[in-house]
């Protein structure tokens, strides 16, 4: 039995939860980058994956539907014109498709805190005063976090 709604199906093609926890694991969820679990990462950066594979998952399925139109038409579609079809629905994505705001962003990571599913890692960045970090212009040091 699928469980997808009747109407119109999902928005996204995985959700921010899964793809949080896989990243955080090292598992490089949708050809994101692996991370060392034991380090972590910090929040922009899980932000900026995510919404990055957000748009590749669905730019891939919106060209494999292309695709799959174009086969069931009788065309030919060869390795080129179907990475082609690819690159033209990457580019019509829109950052604002992703949806999902740097601020809601936060507020979903500061409520998986209070859970006690994800927690500051001992990043050897983090106990050192002058680590070398790259400080934010509202001069805030990146915070590394990893699953509890």
């Amino acid at each position: 039995m699928e469980l997808r709604p009747t109407r119109g199906g999902f928005a996204r093609p995985f959700g921010a939860g899964w793809f949080i926890r896989e990243y955080l694991l090292g598992n490089g969820p949708e050809g994101s980058t692996r991370i060392d679990p034991e380090r972590g990462a910090p929040q922009s950066d899980i932000n900026y994956e995510y919404k990055v594979s957000l748009a590749t998952a669905t730019a891939r399925t919106r060209a494999e539907k292309r695709i799959s139109n174009l086969v069931l038409a009788g065309e030919d579609v060869t390795e080129e014109l179907a990475e082609k079809i690819y690159q033209q629905e990457l580019k019509r994505i829109s950052h604002k498709f992703t949806r999902m705001r740097y601020h809601s962003f936060l507020k979903y990571f500061g409520t998986l805190k209070k859970l006690g599913w994800v927690e500051v890692t001992n990043s050897p960045l983090l106990n050192r005063r002058n680590s070398g970090l790259p400080i934010s212009p509202l001069g805030w040091r990146s915070v590394f976090l990893g699953v509890a």
